[in-house]
């Protein structure tokens, strides 16, 4: 017989869990967005060997699972600066500089889907090409991205399960404790996929809403 009981008796771990993974996901959003917008500023701005050196670490990272990069950032970084990192600020590092470059490759396909007499128009206008850039081309761009921007987070958040690697508490974690404990895997694994389900569903629609109000 399933009993979905221990679920209640567990709520306050599994709370937690789930209050870690919400919180990786913020901090990996805000830090991916931060490194991505170094990234574009480089692209734009640097010259020819700046934009080589982003792409190709933007195709590192986008050429290799995230676990690694965790995994990675917590054995070997204490090995280069000797001291230990700790697993929280390794998982935030790694999914800061993993995201990065797939922010990085939102901003730059933004930046694209502007039309180029745009720019044209600001610069005859008197504009220099910075002012053109963040008064005319950037606001637009802005607006094609910010769908783009929360289905990655949706996609973050599934992948903070990753950090069991370094023995982080997620909210998986949390439900493969418990799961083991109890054994209880069947129900237990069910809760988990409704919960990610769930939250899932519920920024999926919050992102097809966005798609229809930033959508001309």
């Amino acid at each position: 017989m399933l009993d979905y009981s221990f679920i209640a008796h567990n709520a306050a771990f599994l709370l937690d869990g789930l209050a870690l993974s919400l919180t990786l996901t913020m901090l990996g959003v805000i830090g991916g967005l931060g490194v991505g917008t170094v990234l574009i500023l480089i692209r734009t701005f640097g010259g020819v060997f700046a934009s080589r050196c982003v792409d190709a670490y933007v195709f590192l990272f986008r050429a290799i699972p995230l676990i690694l990069v965790i995994f990675w950032f917590y054995f070997m970084v204490p090995l280069v600066v000797g001291t230990p990192v700790g697993a929280w600020t390794s998982a935030i590092i790694a999914f800061g500089l993993f995201e990065g470059a797939y922010y990085s490759e939102i901003m730059r396909a933004g930046l694209r889907s502007v039309r180029p007499g745009q720019l044209s128009a600001a610069l005859a206008s008197g504009m220099s090409r910075g002012q053109a850039l963040r008064h005319v081309v950037f606001p637009q761009a802005v607006t094609a991205m910010i769908p783009v921007f929360f289905t990655q987070a949706i996609v973050l958040f599934q992948d903070t399960s990753l950090v069991f690697v370094v023995s982080l508490h997620d909210f998986l974690t949390a439900i493969t404790i418990i799961a083991n404990r109890d054994g209880r895997l069947i129900e237990a694994y069910s809760f988990a996929c409704l919960v990610y389900y769930v939250i899932c569903l519920a920024a999926t629609a919050g992102v097809e809403r966005l798609k229809r109000t930033f959508t001309p």
